[in-house]
C-alpha cells in the first residue's frame, strides 16, 4: 500500500539561539514523534560581523542533528567535543543525560560575512536511553554517502538511513530516516520504507507531489502508513527532507532544551544544571 500525505503543516518564523530566525512546521513536536522539532536555518546573507549563532546551553533527553547545505559553525560542548561544520557536514549529537554545548559562526563567517542555509532536528529518545552517555558524531560531507538515480534526474544524501540501494554511515540509537533529495523537473522517485515507521516529507525548493496531493516549499507532508511513497517533482523541480523513525509511545515532558518522560525528571534536569552537575 502506498503512502499518501494525511495532512499539510504549515511553517512559521521564530527567533533561536542568539536571535536568529528559523522555518518552523507548527506544534511539531506533537505531530511528529520520534521527531521534536525540525527547523531551516535561512537562507540568510549575513554582512560583516552580523553572524550569530547559539552561545552555551544545555541538553538531556534527547539527540539535535545539524546539517549544513552553505555557510560554516563551530561547535564545542562540555563532554570536551569540538569542530567545525562546514558545507555539506552533519553533527549528530546525543545528548544523552546531559550536554552544554554551543553553536557558533566561525571566524571567517563571522568576520567577512557570507550566506547560511541549513537545518536542525531534535530527535527524542527512548525513556531507557535518555540518560544514556553522552555522544557527539561529526560527519564531514565527503564521508556522507550520496547517489544518484540511472537517469540522472534524482539526487539523495544519505545522512540515515538507506535510498536508491545506498546505506548512510552514521550510528544512530534509534532506526532513523534522514534523507536529502533533489529531483529536477517531472523527475519521480519511490522511496520503499518500514510499515510501521513514521514518515514526513518537508520541501524547501520547488514542489512535488505524492499521489497527487501537492507539496509547496515550507511545506511539511505527514504521511499515511504503508511500505513505499511515490514522488513527482513540479515542473521547476523539487528539494525536500525525508524523516522517518518508530513512533515513541510513551509520555513526553519538555522543558526548553530538557526532553524527559516525567516533570519530577524535568525538575531534576533543572537542578543539575543549576549545580553544575550537568556534563
Amino acid at each position: 500500500m502506498n503512502r499518501t500525505i494525511t495532512s499539510i503543516v504549515p511553517t512559521h518564523t521564530v527567533k533561536e539561539g542568539g536571535g536568529f530566525s528559523v522555518r518552523r512546521p507548527v506544534a511539531m513536536g506533537r505531530l511528529m514523534s520520534p521527531f521534536l522539532l525540525l527547523d531551516e536555518m535561512g537562507p540568510v546573507v549575513y554582512g560583516p560581523g552580523e553572524a550569530i549563532g547559539a552561545p552555551s546551553h544545555p541538553h538531556r533527553g534527547f539527540e539535535t542533528v545539524t546539517y549544513l547545505l552553505e555557510g560554516n559553525m563551530c561547535h564545542a560542548d562540555s563532554a570536551g567535543n569540538n569542530g567545525d561544520i562546514n558545507p555539506g557536514d552533519v553533527q549528530w549529537m546525543t545528548a544523552g543525560r546531559g550536554v552544554i554545548h554551543s553553536e557558533l559562526p566561525q571566524d571567517e563567517l563571522l568576520q567577512n560575512g557570507g550566506r547560511v542555509h541549513g537545518f536542525q532536528i531534535w530527535v527524542n529518545l527512548p525513556a531507557k536511553d535518555k540518560m544514556m552517555m553522552p555522544r557527539y558524531q561529526d560527519i564531514p560531507s565527503a564521508n556522507i554517502p550520496f547517489v544518484e538515480s540511472e537517469s540522472g534526474d534524482v539526487w539523495a544524501k544519505v545522512i540515515a538511513g538507506k535510498a536508491l540501494g545506498v546505506e548512510a554511515v552514521i550510528d544512530t540509537v534509534i532506526p532513523i530516516t534522514y534523507i536529502h533529495l533533489r529531483l529536477q523537473p517531472g523527475a519521480a522517485y519511490v522511496h520503499p520504507c518500514d510499515h510501521d515507521h513514521n514518515m514526513m516529507l518537508y520541501t524547501f525548493g520547488g514542489s512535488m507531489s505524492v499521489e497527487g496531493r501537492r507539496l509547496e516549499d515550507g511545506s511539511l507532508g505527514l504521511l499515511s502508513n504503508g511500505r513505499s511513497f511515490s514522488l513527482v517533482a513540479g515542473d521547476e523541480g523539487a528539494e525536500c527532507l525525508i524523516l522517518g523513525g518508530p513512533g515513541l509511545d510513551e509520555p513526553i515532558a519538555r522543558y526548553g532544551p530538557f526532553v524527559m518522560n516525567t516533570r519530577e525528571e524535568i525538575v531534576q534536569a533543572i537542578n543539575d544544571y543549576n549545580n553544575g552537575e550537568l556534563a
